[in-house]
């Protein structure tokens, strides 16, 4: 299958390690994945902050850059649901129709990862070894407006070497949410202090997630807090193999 790989700006400009697990998993499933070079932001921090008009031309841009694609896929449950929930909206309300007809049509084939591999290409078991405690962090947006469900856990139980242990409360949000940690500081360090202890209690060596977002709030903390627990992408433990391993 030829896959066309959404990166999204977080992963490009400070999380590229996301990226780059994606393309080798996928490569090693047998499958072709290929970069459009045109692409850009979503847009999603555009419309969550309340500038759609802004958000319009991204909108417009993603759709023209990912359209001659059957598949496109992102390491970002965050970004996939802005795709698939938001992009049509934000054409409809400026009175574009013609590209909320395309928004609505890439949407039906646009994935978050462990969509693709389990619904898509019918795979659970990739071949990872990753020796390791394990814990999962369920991100907000894959778990309430994609509902992938218990796919990233599927795909994690059968990775092996790996020891997975369940995380306390794991529904609980962590606290980032965008600029949600920044205009809600204080509500959003309470959160990920909860966030933290339940991820602690575990005894891992490793939290995991499918957005980098949420790790990147988790794995701050930890560092503040000295803890040795690393932050891991999905892709990242997925991708990983004997001759390879993180």
């Amino acid at each position: 299958m030829r896959i066309a790989l959404f990166v999204t700006c977080l992963a490009d400009t400070m999380f590229p390690d996301a990226a780059k697990a994606t393309v080798r998993l996928l490569e090693r499933l047998g499958h072709e994945v290929v970069f459009p070079e045109a692409q850009t932001c979503c847009g999603q921090m555009h419309i969550n902050t309340g500038y759609r008009r802004d958000a319009l031309p991204l909108v417009r841009r993603h759709v023209r850059t990912f359209a001659p694609y059957d598949v496109v896929v992102a390491p970002s449950g965050s970004c996939v649901g802005s795709v698939r929930h938001q992009h049509a909206d934000v054409a409809r309300s400026a009175g574009d129709e013609p590209l909320a007809a395309r928004a609505d049509d890439l949407a039906t084939r646009t994935y978050e990862l462990s969509e693709l591999l389990v619904d898509v290409l019918g795979v659970e078991d990739v071949g990872a070894y990753y020796p390791h405690r394990v814990t999962y962090h369920p991100t907000c947006h894959s778990l309430r407006m994609l509902r992938v469900g218990d796919k990233p856990l599927r795909l994690l139980r059968n990775v092996r070497g790996m020891e997975l242990l369940e995380l306390p409360a794991a529904d609980q949000c962590c606290g980032f949410g965008g600029t949600f940690a920044l205009k809600n500081a204080d509500t959003s360090t309470a959160m990920l202090a909860d966030k933290m202890r339940h991820v602690l209690d575990t005894g891992a060596e490793v939290c995991a997630a499918g957005d980098s977002s949420c790790l990147m709030h988790i794995g701050g903390g930890l560092s503040r807090l000295g803890a040795e627990v690393r932050t891991v992408h999905l892709a990242e433990i997925l991708a990983a193999t004997e001759e390879g391993t993180a």
